[in-house]
């Protein structure tokens, strides 16, 4: 749990060091393919191995992913005349006419600080739309994901093997969307466009679960997934977009961050929410009600989407990470 998140921040990291921004949406999509693809196989799997046998095979494929990064992935190296952006407050640095540097500022810093997280939140409009968004659409993914299993369980008697098929079809769904469709679609009609379609989607098929009527009605609900999957790398790529690649590690774990406060409070809110409706003591007749609340928050989150513009080109010339002043 304490390697989980930074292991996927970094790898975001990573892929934005090493990618050019008018293919990185495409590429943060096919990661989170092949992520959906590695879900799918696991939950086929376990179906299979023993309980005692699971986490052990688990364990071995992490050893495996850390032997195949320590052998194929070298570092990243910024180098010059690569794109920058530097967002971060930075102490000025004055230039003499003769080109010489009176203060010199380091490139790095051996720790971010919360000062830094507020001045990218301050600092770039479309980074704080971004962050919004990653706030309320992980809100309302994981306020889902812990009510829908009690709603369908307690509206159509769902068990086990349903809740898997369920998670199979959007996985599948997914990992063929991000794979095969995201690559194509994000530089044709660009990551802006296609994270305000996702987000619609997401809040539509909370809505469908909030009045299924039928015990079929969640499988098709789950199909929604094929276009629900485009959102979260176009938030990564549209936040990576707005840095420079030395900050890329800042700006993947400022989202991660807001991610996982997310992640904390969705269950304080919707869980208590859901036991109340699906409870004999619900203030009305509607089981969903809760599940119809977490459409809502997805609605906040697609509404701030609109309102997200496609980021300006970044030079091709780097020019540091401090502010120049003629002496």
């Amino acid at each position: 749990m304490v390697c989980e998140g930074s292991v996927h921040c970094l790898t975001l990291a990573y892929v934005a060091d090493n990618i050019p921004e008018i293919r990185r949406a495409s590429a943060f999509g096919v990661l989170s393919g092949v992520g959906s693809s590695a879900f799918v196989c696991g939950t086929l799997s376990a179906r299979f191995l023993k309980t005692s046998s699971t986490f052990q095979v688990a364990a071995s494929v992490a050893a495996v992913a850390a032997v195949y990064m320590k052998l194929f992935l070298p570092d990243s190296v910024i180098k010059d005349g690569v794109l920058d952006r530097a967002i971060l407050e930075q102490k000025p640095c004055v230039i003499h006419l003769d080109g010489e540097s009176a203060q010199d500022s380091p490139v790095f810093k051996s720790m971010p600080s919360l000062d830094d997280m507020l001045s990218l939140l301050q600092t770039s409009s479309t980074f704080t739309k971004a962050a919004i968004v990653a706030f309320f659409s992980n809100l309302g993914d994981v306020g889902l994901h812990t009510s829908l299993m009690y709603y369908l369980k307690a509206r159509f008697h769902f068990n086990k093997h349903q809740f898997a098929d369920l998670m199979m079809i959007s996985g599948i769904a997914g990992t063929i969307s991000q794979l095969v469709l995201m690559p194509i679609l994000a530089p044709t009609i660009g990551e802006e466009k296609l994270l305000a379609i996702g987000l619609l989607f997401s809040c539509s098929h909370m809505f469908l679960y909030s009045i299924a009527w039928s015990f079929w009605v969640p499988y098709a609900a789950a199909m929604f997934s094929i276009l629900i999957v485009f959102a979260p790398p176009c938030i990564r790529s549209i936040a990576s977009k707005q840095v420079g690649p030395s900050e890329q590690g800042k700006v993947q774990g400022c989202i991660s961050g807001i991610s996982s406060f997310a992640h904390l409070v969705s269950p304080l809110a919707f869980t208590p929410l859901t036991a109340l409706f699906l409870s004999d003591g619900a203030p009305f007749n509607f089981p969903g009600f809760s599940i119809m609340c977490i459409g809502f928050a997805s609605m906040i989150a697609f509404l701030q989407s609109l309102t997200i513009r496609a980021a300006p080109p970044i030079s091709n010339k780097k020019v540091g990470n401090c502010s120049y002043t003629e002496a």
